[in-house]
């Protein structure tokens, strides 16, 4: 008798870790395929004609851009503290000009234990419901783009909490073409901790 009692606590806890396991890649496909599609389809756009920032001998040369593996923990939930007043920053572009940028809010987290914080921006007059967010870290010039990179997160109001996802952070155009005009990413949006997610540097293949 105590022999199927037993065979029924194990089956039960069995079927109980199949399920948590099923659910937790179920979970990854979710957001890694998704992801994976994204990616794909840059490429794809940085192949044609119409969409590349490549010159035409770059772009027939061109067979994919380079990323670091997916990484769950750079996929990042930060508190948001909204600025009171929303001063307009002009922003510096690669060619000495400047963009006009909305200082939205702050977003507090942290990464390896260390406190980290990313002003929010949003274009003036801009039409994309999206935050701008720009930064720089320890990987560029190095694994990444030397002048930093670009994240866009979802635009909501009076957000308390978002959702920083690295492994969607991207170089700006002039990392593939210096003709190209791009936002230089603040100081205050400087981290002060290795990035190893997103978008890797770009070397000419």
């Amino acid at each position: 008798m105590k022999r199927p009692f037993k065979l029924i606590i194990f089956a039960g806890i069995a079927l109980v870790l199949v399920y948590f396991i099923s659910e937790s890649l179920l979970s990854d496909d979710n957001y890694l395929l998704p992801l994976q599609k994204e990616r794909e389809e840059k490429d794809l756009s940085f192949r044609s004609r119409a969409n590349s920032p490549f010159e035409e001998e770059d772009r027939k040369a061109f067979k994919n851009l380079v990323y670091y593996e997916p990484n769950l923990d750079y996929r990042i939930k930060a508190e948001v503290q909204e600025f009171a007043q929303k001063d307009t920053l002009h922003m510096p572009m690669t060619n000495g000009s400047s963009e006009a940028y909305l200082r939205y809010a702050v977003a507090s987290f942290q990464i390896e234990g260390q406190a980290q914080k990313l002003t929010l921006y949003k274009k003036v007059k801009a039409e994309e419901e999206a935050f701008f967010v720009p930064f720089t870290d320890k990987t560029n010039g190095f694994e990444t783009y030397g002048g930093g990179r670009y994240l866009d997160v979802p635009f909501k109001e009076n957000p308390k909490t978002i959702t920083l996802d690295f492994n969607r952070a991207y170089s700006p155009f002039c990392a593939y073409n210096g003709e190209y005009v791009c936002p230089v990413p603040p100081r205050d949006n400087h981290l002060t901790v290795a990035i190893p997610a997103g978008e890797k540097v770009y070397e000419k293949q």
